[in-house]
């Protein structure tokens, strides 16, 4: 709950019960919102980047918080913030996302399989599949002849 980006109303009210008393927790979600502003599309990357080493500042400041968050130090980070301006850049629809998800997760079903044994019956069907396609290709000459002489 402290690092999702966006919160209902019940789970905002519910954080704010949770760290009654626990100021670094909310100082930790306040961060952390601070983060996801950055990407925000409505944002132009030299705000961002000024945004960025402004949150690195902040960061530093808090000693107990430097571990959990030491990725906002990566320059990969700033590489991130260049597609901001990008105009021909669309934001990517939940549709798309989950499809790109979809298709993730088969690949990591296709490559788990690579075992000698599977690598092997695989090679077997494929050199089956070829044999028989000769025979393929002769049945359906025939068909289409056949066809060309009724029409």
């Amino acid at each position: 709950m402290f690092v999702k980006r966006r919160l209902k109303l019940s789970e905002r009210k519910q954080l704010f019960y949770i760290a009654r008393g626990l100021p670094h927790l909310r100082k930790l979600r306040e961060i952390m919102d601070s983060i996801y502003a950055l990407f925000d599309r409505r944002c132009r990357m030299q705000t961002a980047l000024n945004k960025l080493k402004k949150l690195r500042h902040w960061v530093k400041r808090f000693k107990w918080i430097g571990d959990t968050l030491k990725k906002v130090f990566s320059p990969n980070l700033e590489k991130a913030l260049i597609f901001l301006d990008d105009k021909l850049l669309p934001a990517t629809s939940n549709a798309v996302e989950r499809g790109n998800r979809r298709h993730r997760k088969m690949q990591t079903g296709v490559y788990r399989v690579r075992n000698q044994s599977c690598l092997e019956g695989r090679i077997a069907l494929d050199m089956m599949r070829e044999s028989r396609a000769e025979g393929r290709d002769q049945t359906l000459e025939t068909l289409h002849r056949a066809r060309r002489g009724h029409t």
